[in-house]
């Protein structure tokens, strides 16, 4: 691409043509504050005026956001006009902001109060009348507060970009205007996948995760045996949350802090993946052998299946009938462990650290039949273990408890991130159908499939095209594929959120305004780093296929039977609702 020739106060740089004020003053060491842009600087909407301005020829300030550098461009971001516009900018945004900040859960995460510090906000230089106050708290997974809104915009863009199904819009005109679900209904009442994207852009604490933290105390203070199992995708992001840079491994010091808190078992969701590859193989096995219906679709994202139940419920048959890893590790600790160790299943709840606000909803569908009791996220742990003076850096690394449910494999950890429950599953698939250990595929990108990879595999002679994706964005052309008769693939795996659970909605925030010296690319950065944590735990494995866990063996021998068995059907398996209205009425 083109380089111009700019000045940034008074300084010389080249940069690139096409980037923005706002992107090109990043590359060149100045960090510009800005509320409504949101990785590499990018903006939709140019709404918070944060980010104005000096353009040397301009007729006034300008957004940076949204504003091309050209060659010879001369910007001022220091000058007394531009900084006390920014500031005016930021005290006309608090002046009809609620301001509760020490009980708001993004207090330490605001960016609102970040930019208020920088700019030198003032208290009470503008009044202005509160925004118009809807707390929705309906949903299982998401709570809404438009009292703490700014209008930036970047929940709408998200929702957009990332899901493509746009359930944020703005609603109503002028002082009256909300960022909301069309007519302002709750997410429960609209066809929001409760994935919790819009959560980790927005900038106040307008949007947040359903705690459930409350729920656990409750547990504890009623003598409950409370166990907790934690996702993949949690150990690859926690220690973000105490300062660690992004690609810390947290896995041991988690465990340490779970014990700390007082969890009567801590077990690995990991073990629950590797019974969920058992199952999900066998499935497949019996599509492919028996020549039942094809592709087969993944099941283990709660707002995947959300989406598909919503938008493409005649494609239900498609779905695999098993419950999400943590999902069936509640139905064993309830069933299996409870029988082994003695103990009252209505004696026991079970925990689950998740990466994903939608595994909120998901606990609470009624076909689960309560096998999991309370769902937290990578930062309500945090925050309960803040909460409990533990110091992060002086805990010790522990091991996951290994007691029945101890062991797992690396196919199990590599769940959380795209393309991973594909390589699980092919690792102990193609070994019951061939008798071979499973080569690694090399997936390529599907021309004019954006967000696509496939791959051809070839089983005794027989070649079959699997795919894999994420985001819903990207999956929308697959599911059309299949509606038309016209998919090439056997097998599909889906995840809700871009990048797979990495880069859940309820994993710890990475915001450009607090990495000033990180990667330009926010979302590409943590990804690759998250990711590289799993994978890493992965090769480090004795065991990589879920079929040789000697615990899930040991499962199947003294409980189970085998795979697919009427027992494992009853505990392992469910069904969807193919009923639910896109756009649910109010009732």
């Amino acid at each position: 691409m083109a380089l111009v020739n700019i000045k940034i106060d008074g300084q010389p740089f080249q940069v690139e043509s096409g980037l923005t004020i706002l992107e090109a003053a990043r590359q060149c060491g100045f960090n510009i504050p800005t509320l409504c842009a949101w990785n590499k600087g990018q903006c939709s909407q140019a709404s918070c005026r944060v980010c104005l301005v000096e353009v040397v020829g301009a007729r006034g300030l300008v957004a940076s956001c949204v504003y091309p550098v050209n060659e010879g461009m001369e910007i001022i971001i220091s000058s007394p006009k531009a900084s006390e516009a920014r500031r005016a900018s930021v005290e006309l945004l608090l002046s009809n902001h609620r301001q509760n900040c020490l009980q708001c859960e993004k207090n330490g995460h605001c960016e609102l109060l970040e930019v208020a510090k920088i700019v030198g906000a003032r208290d009470g230089v503008y009044e202005g009348e509160m925004t118009p106050a809807t707390f929705d708290e309906v949903a299982p997974g998401l709570v809404r507060d438009t009292s703490k809104c700014i209008l930036c915009g970047r929940c709408v863009t998200r929702c957009k970009e990332a899901q493509g199904i746009s359930i944020l819009g703005f609603e109503n005109r002028g002082f009256n205007t909300i960022v909301s679900p069309v007519e302002n209904r709750s997410f429960a009442k609209s066809p929001c996948i409760q994935c919790g994207q819009c959560v980790n852009v927005c900038p106040t604490g307008a949007l947040l995760e359903h705690s459930e933290i409350d729920r656990i105390d409750a547990a504890f203070k009623a003598g409950k045996k409370v166990f907790v199992q934690t996702a993949p995708a949690v150990r690859a992001a926690i220690a973000e949350e105490f300062g660690c840079p992004i690609g810390t491994p947290g896995t041991g010091k988690m465990v340490a802090a779970l014990h700390r808190l007082g969890f009567y078992r801590v077990f690995d969701t990991n073990f629950g993946a590797d019974l969920t590859i058992m199952e999900e193989a066998h499935e497949l096995m019996e599509r492919i052998q028996k020549g039942k219906l094809l592709p087969q679709l993944t099941s283990c994202s709660p707002g995947w299946i959300n989406y598909l139940e919503y938008y493409y419920p005649e494609l239900i048959p498609h779905l695999s009938t098993c419950k999400s890893p943590h999902m069936m590790v509640g139905a064993i600790i309830k069933s299996y462990y409870a029988k082994v160790n003695n103990l009252n299943p209505e004696d026991i709840f079970v925990v689950s650290v998740m990466p994903c606000t939608a595994k909120k909803y998901e606990r609470q569908r009624k076909e689960m039949a309560n096998d999991v009791d309370a769902v937290i996220t990578t930062r309500e742990l945090a925050r309960m273990i803040k909460r409990a003076g533990i110091n992060w850096n002086r805990l010790p690394e522990e091991q996951f408890d290994q007691d029945l449910l101890g062991q797992y494999s690396g196919a199990g950890v590599i769940f959380g991130v795209t393309g991973g429950v594909m390589e699980a599953a092919l690792r102990t698939a193609y070994y019951w159908l061939t008798g071979k250990e499973y080569d690694k595929i090399a997936f390529e990108e599907v021309r004019g499939l954006a967000g696509v990879k496939e791959a051809t595999l070839d089983i005794n002679g027989t070649v079959l095209k699997i795919a894999i994706t994420s985001g819903m964005r990207n999956v929308k052309p697959l599911l059309e594929q299949i509606k038309a008769g016209t998919s090439p693939y056997a097998f599909i795996e889906v995840m809700g959120c871009p990048g797979g659970c990495i880069n859940g909605g309820g994993q710890p925030y990475v915001k450009p305004l607090f990495l000033p010296n990180e990667d330009l690319d926010i979302l590409d950065t943590y990804r690759v780093k998250r990711a590289a944590v799993l994978y890493s735990e992965d090769e480090k494995q004795v065991l990589r296929q879920s079929h040789k866990n000697p615990d899930v063996q040991r499962l199947y021998d003294e409980f189970l039977g085998e795979p697919g068995s009427e027992l494992a059907e009853e505990l392992l398996h469910t069904s969807y609702d193919s009923h639910r209205e896109n756009y649910p009425e109010d009732k």
